[in-house]
């Protein structure tokens, strides 16, 4: 009686040794699709913000990380001057720039006279 019963459990267990694989199929498919839904976006925006960063100069309107507008009028390694409004500068640290709204120079007026005029 326990031989019938040895030999019912051994049958059952060598039908299982292929599906040891075909379970950590789900496992990577999960893994690939989290790579590229979340893990990849997330490295190339990381790697575009280290860009920006590296790439500020002097005169470029920056938003901060705590929403203060301004315009970068003195550059170090790890910091820069941000003039908030006439006469008011803080020092800010680079890593707190969250984009660039470009450059503070006006567009010239012989250009701005010339579509006013046009219209």
């Amino acid at each position: 009686m326990f031989n019938i019963a040895y030999a019912m459990g051994q049958s059952g267990a060598g039908g299982q040794g292929t599906g040891g694989f075909s379970a950590f199929i789900p496992l990577i498919l999960m893994f690939v699709i989290f790579y590229f839904l979340l893990i990849r976006p997330q490295q190339k925006r990381s790697k575009d913000q280290r860009s920006m960063i590296a790439n500020l100069k002097k005169g470029d309107r920056v938003i901060t990380s705590g929403g203060l507008h301004g315009r970068i009028t003195g550059l170090d390694d790890t910091t820069l001057t941000v003039e908030i409004s006439d006469k008011v500068r803080v020092k800010i640290a680079r890593g707190n720039i969250s984009s660039v709204r470009g450059s503070s120079s006006p567009p010239p007026a012989s250009q701005h006279n010339k579509s006013i005029e046009k219209k």
